[in-house]
């Protein structure tokens, strides 16, 4: 052979990754068809893909570190529930000491599942932690104001646990459906999703206090004043910006219209709603009583809301041209 096998393998990987010169790559070929072991090395080369390999020992890195952190995180959690089950054992003797039973033992053992479900869940749950500790949070909140009911002889629970539940809906909901598993089912729907869970939590609270309240009918009567315009127009406002198909400044010029119109109408409908006469804002500009400061506002806002819901409509009918004209 012309070429020594040293000399040859030092060029191999440059001939393999087709960095050397012409003459280098001449010089490997014209070798490799006289030596097999040469060829041989070339093929092995060849099956080698150094980025797999670096994933792969990427991805096992990752792993052993996950699995360590695991441990790590169910140990702390074990340890920590051990210490929160201290209160609890404590309040069992006391209570089996003195002879009053398991009065205050359940309270306090209801007690002792909030901060486990916020501390010790999200610790031990491998995956989802935001939901489990969320929904477990939710559960020992439940239990709470049950055992604290049952305990006190009331009936209030149902009066505690709507309002509460209405707004710890307010706050964790669009929190849950952004969690993978939720979002998954949920698709496109979830703020569709947080808009109903919101409006059926709200009215379920304020049926039932309703139906607890001493006049029923004005309860109800004003309830619906107050709730049915907002309730209309946040589903108003969802509508113009999830069905049409416009561009942002249309869909925006829509719903600053409607938001003008909306506030223009909006003593209206509630003097409609209580059983009063419908009156509609005089036009006039004058801020001498409440009245005409009321009624000044609403042609403000109106003409206000228009001209910009023009100018950005406008916009959007420069930008659709363009975009034609392209």
């Amino acid at each position: 052979m012309k070429y020594n096998c040293e000399m040859i393998r030092d060029l191999l990987p440059l001939y393999k990754d087709q960095a050397c010169s012409k003459a280098s790559a001449d010089i490997v070929e014209e070798h490799l068809t006289e030596c097999a072991d040469c060829t041989k090395l070339l093929e092995d080369m060849s099956s080698f893909n150094i980025e797999d390999a670096i994933v792969k020992e990427r991805n096992e890195v990752i792993g052993t570190q996950a699995k360590y952190f695991k441990r790590r995180s169910a140990l702390v959690g074990t340890i920590i529930g051990a210490v929160l089950t201290l209160p609890i054992l404590i309040c069992l003797i006391v209570d089996l000491a003195a002879g009053s039973g398991l009065s205050w033992f359940f309270i306090v053992l209801t007690a002792m599942f909030i901060p486990i479900s916020l501390i010790v869940v999200p610790l031990m749950v491998p995956e989802n932690k935001l939901l489990w500790t969320i929904a477990s949070f939710t559960v020992s909140l439940m239990a709470l104001l049950g055992v604290c009911c049952i305990h006190s002889g009331g009936s209030w629970f149902l009066t505690a646990a709507l309002p509460t539940l209405f707004g710890l809906s307010v706050v964790f909901t669009p929190f849950v459906v952004r969690s993978k598993p939720v979002a998954k089912k949920l698709g496109n729907n979830k703020m569709l999703t947080v808009l109903g869970v919101y409006t059926l939590s709200y009215a379920i609270m304020m049926i039932w206090l309703g139906i607890q309240s001493e006049d029923k009918a004005q309860f109800f009567r004003v309830t619906a004043a107050t709730s049915v315009p907002v309730i209309a127009y946040m589903w108003g406002m969802f509508a113009l910006i999830r069905l049409p198909k416009w561009n942002g400044w249309f869909k925006a010029a829509a719903c600053v219209l409607f938001s003008a119109v909306f506030y223009f109408f909006s003593d209206a409908v509630v003097m409609t709603i209580l059983g009063m006469k419908p009156e509609l804002p005089k036009l006039m500009f004058d801020f001498t009583t409440m009245t005409n400061i009321n009624a000044s506002v609403c042609w403000i806002v109106l003409i206000a809301g228009a001209a910009i819901a023009a100018v950005l409509a406008l916009i959007g009918m420069t930008r659709n041209n363009r975009r034609n004209v392209k």
